[in-house]
């Protein structure tokens, strides 16, 4: 299972335990955050896309940690002008871990089980 998922203005195809590196997001590390914006989803073979988004799918993911990327040159020269500049930046990103993809129209796990055992309470 995998999904289409737009995070700070990027496109990225995630799945379970995979690991992103994202431009930067608020939140300190070991945070858990939510990803509404979920262009994709590829269910072992069920492709389900949105228009622009599929509406109930999330992509949960957790925070590792926060860096900066390799330094990026910015060189300008005009020939025989006597005109250079150079100038550089590190990005700063954030690492962060694919925790699941809720699917529409799922009903989280835990729900799902604390529904089950009413169930099998009432009917005893």
């Amino acid at each position: 299972m995998y999904a289409i998922v737009e995070i700070a203005g990027q496109q990225f195809k995630v799945s379970k335990d995979l690991k992103v590196y994202v431009h930067r997001l608020a939140g300190n590390e070991g945070d858990a955050i939510s990803f509404a914006k979920v262009l994709l989803l590829d269910d072992n073979g069920t492709v389900t896309l949105g228009a622009p988004a599929v509406d109930g799918a999330s992509v949960e993911a957790t925070v590792i940690k926060h860096l900066q990327g390799e330094k990026v040159i910015v060189f300008k020269k005009k020939r025989r002008k006597g005109y250079k500049k150079k100038n550089g930046h590190r990005q700063a990103l954030t690492q962060i871990q694919i925790s699941g993809i809720t699917l529409p129209g799922a009903a989280p796990k835990k729900k799902a089980a604390a529904k089950k055992t009413e169930e099998t309470a009432t009917e005893e």
